[in-house]
C-alpha cells in the first residue's frame, strides 16, 4: 500500500493549523508552545537528502521536485545539510545555494534548519552567519570531532558558547556519535541549555535514558530535545521530546507526522502499532544501508533519490532486494 506522492500546486500551500493543536488533556503530550520561545520545534523535520545528477552535480531541479511532493505533508520544517544531506561532500558554495534554494520554496511559517558545524570554532562561526544570510532560521551545529580526544566538556562548552554568542540565528546542538565517534556530554548539554541563543539539541545516539535526563535537567530552560531517528521517536515523546529529525521522513513523511499526531492526542496503542512498523525500515535506511539505501527507497515512493557522491557506493542488487523486502514486510510497499 504505497503512499501517494501527489504534486501540490502552488508549492508549499498554507496548511491549516495542525489538528492536534487542541487544549492539553490528561495523557496527551503538551500542545502549547513554551512561554517566550523564539522557535517552536514541535513536530517532524526531514533531514533532506541532497539530489545529485548522474554526473554527481547538485540537481536543483530534482530538489524542487521533491519539495513539491513534500508539500502535502505537515512537516514542522526542513533540515538542510544534515548527515543525510551528504554535508561533508559538498563544496561551500553548494551548501549556501542549497539553503537559498530551499528557503525560496518554503513559506516563512515553516522552519529551515541548516547544518553549519565545522571542525574549528572560527569556521563554524563564519559559516553560521552565512547560513543566516542564505535564509536559515536555525543553525544545526554538529560536534567537532577530528581531535575527539581533546573534545572535553569544557572545550565543547567554549566552542558552542562562542558560536551561539555570535550567531544571528538560534542554535540547535547536534550529537551524532555514529558519525563522529563523540557523544556531546550530558553535563555540557545542561550547561549550554542555559544560553539564550541555544534552543535545543538533536540527539541521534538512541540512548533513551540520556534523552530523558536531558529533558528532565533542562526543563527550566527554553530548550527542546529532538529525537534524531524514527526508530525511537515514540519512546522519546513519552519522555518529553518536542519533535524528531528523522531520515525516514524523506520516505515515509506522512506516517511519521501521523505518529507525532497520535502521541499528541494520547492515542498510545495506535502510536505503538505504527512505531513498530517503522522500526525496521528506519534501521534499513540508517544503520543498515545508510544514505544509498535512503535514496533508493525514496524512488519507490515517488521522490528523486539518485546517486550519492563518491566514495559512497550504490547498493548491490541483493541489497536492493533486502531493502525492498523490509518495506514490503512492514506494509509500506
Amino acid at each position: 500500500m504505497a503512499l501517494s506522492a501527489r504534486l501540490v500546486s502552488p508549492l508549499w500551500p498554507a496548511l491549516a493549523a495542525p489538528r492536534w493543536a487542541a487544549p492539553r488533556q490528561h495523557r496527551r503530550l503538551s500542545t502549547s508552545p513554551g512561554s517566550g520561545r523564539t522557535h517552536d520545534l514541535r513536530g517532524i523535520f526531514p533531514p533532506l537528502a541532497t539530489p545529485f545528477s548522474p554526473t554527481r552535480e547538485v540537481d536543483y531541479a530534482q530538489l524542487e521536485g521533491n519539495l513539491h511532493r513534500y508539500a502535502s505533508i505537515p512537516f514542522r520544517g526542513l533540515v538542510v545539510l544534515g548527515s543525510n544531506g551528504e554535508y561533508p561532500y559538498l563544496a561551500p558554495h553548494e551548501r549556501l545555494e542549497l539553503v537559498s534554494c530551499v528557503r525560496r520554496a518554503l513559506p516563512k511559517d515553516r522552519l529551515l534548519l541548516a547544518g553549519s558545524g565545522c571542525e574549528s570554532t572560527q569556521a563554524t562561526t563564519e559559516l553560521t552567519a552565512r547560513m543566516a544570510e542564505a535564509g536559515a532560521d536555525v543553525a544545526l551545529v554538529v560536534t567537532p570531532c577530528y581531535y575527539r580526544g581533546a573534545m572535553t566538556s569544557d572545550a565543547l562548552v567554549r566552542h558552542y558558547t562562542e558560536v551561539a554568542d555570535s550567531s544571528p540565528i538560534p542554535v540547535v546542538l547536534y550529537s551524532v556519535p555514529a558519525n563522529t565517534g563523540l557523544d556531546l556530554p550530558l553535563d555540557a548539554v545542561v550547561t549550554l541549555a542555559q544560553h539564550p541563543n541555544i534552543i535545543g539539541i538533536k540527539d541521534s545516539g538512541g540512548d533513551i535514558t540520556r534523552m530523558g535526563l536531558m529533558v528532565h535537567k533542562t526543563q527550566q530552560e527554553d530548550f527542546q530535545v529532538l529525537a534524531g531517528s524514527a526508530g525511537f521517536l515514540l519512546a522519546s515523546y513519552v519522555l518529553g521530546a518536542s519533535g524528531g529529525v528523522c531520515a525516514l521522513a524523506n520516505v515515509l513523511g506522512a506516517p511519521l507526522c501521523q505518529l507525532d499526531h497520535l502521541c499528541r492526542e494520547g492515542r498510545w496503542q495506535e502510536a505503538r502499532d505504527l512505531q513498530h512498523r517503522l522500526i525496521e525500515p528506519n534501521t534499513a535506511v540508517t544503520r543498515r544501508f545508510g544514505i544509498p539505501g535512503l535514496k533508493k527507497a525514496m524512488e519507490w515512493f515517488g521522490y528523486y533519490g539518485g546517486p550519492c557522491r563518491a566514495p559512497l557506493t550504490p547498493l548491490s542488487p541483493p541489497q536492493v532486494e533486502e531493502l525492498k523486502g523490509t518495506f514490503t514486510g512492514n506494509g509500506w510497499l
